[in-house]
């Protein structure tokens, strides 16, 4: 016991700069009560006594900002830090080395009885305010982006960000390139193109680049078939397709559908 209690506070040195002294540690550090308060609270919970562990967790939460349901499972050197507003759930498991910030939700979507909230393996990161839902699964070496909902099971080592939640796709040289060179002979330039955005708009562009890129290949086996068997085939250059005109076009489809209203 006294060997896990030294686990929890060392776990705040390795992973919150502003932690001094170990008194500091044990005396101020509402996310290390949150957990030591769980402990007891969730022992009571499976020795049936289960008014006495609500009321220590009610106390846990009064006390921390910090709700922990005492039917929550959590691993070994769990750290929450700051912690207001953190919500876990009754079936909620999470795994060993775990970090969690301020406005986390291990939370449910029905209201059947069973398992309905989420299972984090283990060294998973959940950034601030995000909110993680249902009975699924996020992997090992998991990131979760801050404010991201996530509603669908995360693959060990994805980063998933946005709302709702979608993975990062890791960057791969070859691809980045083909993307580019398809973007220059459309004359757009699709941001997050040459930066490192986690931005779930700029992946949607990605895949719309990978697509064009396939069907360019394949018009371009067309028509040398074409040319072989003796026909004629436009070789002109296409347009570019330019981003203020994508801009335009757009406002043109928004005034059409919203006509301005007459001051008359």
């Amino acid at each position: 016991m006294l060997r896990r209690l030294r686990e929890d506070v060392a776990v705040v040195f390795e992973r919150d700069p502003a932690a001094r002294t170990w008194w500091e540690v044990v005396t101020l550090y509402p996310g290390l009560h949150a957990v030591w308060l769980h402990r007891l609270s969730h022992w009571l919970w499976r020795h049936r006594l289960r008014w006495p562990a609500r009321a220590l967790a009610h106390l846990g939460r009064w006390l921390t900002g910090i709700e922990i349901h005492p039917g929550a499972r959590l691993g070994r050197r769990l750290f929450i830090d700051h912690g207001m507003g953190v919500v876990i759930g009754e079936t909620a498991e999470v795994g060993d080395d775990c970090t969690l910030y301020h406005g986390v939700t291990l939370g449910g979507t029905r209201w059947e009885k069973g398992k309905r909230h989420p299972t984090l393996g283990r060294d998973v990161v959940v950034g601030a305010g995000a909110k993680i839902l249902g009975p699924i699964t996020i992997g090992d070496g998991a990131r979760i982006g801050s404010n991201a909902v996530v509603v669908k099971d995360v693959p060990a080592g994805a980063t998933v960000v946005g709302v709702p939640g979608r993975p990062v796709i890791k960057r791969d040289g070859e691809m980045d390139q083909r993307r580019q060179a398809m973007a220059r002979k459309m004359g757009f330039d699709a941001y997050g193109l040459t930066r490192d955005m986690p931005d779930p708009v700029a992946q949607a562009i990605h895949c719309m680049l990978d697509h064009l890129h396939q069907v360019d290949e394949r018009m371009e086996a067309m028509c040398k078939t074409l040319r072989a068997l003796g026909a004629e085939v436009d070789e002109s250059r296409l347009p570019d397709l330019k981003a203020c005109d994508l801009f335009v076009a757009g406002e043109e489809g928004e005034k059409k559908k919203n006509p301005p209203k007459s001051d008359k």
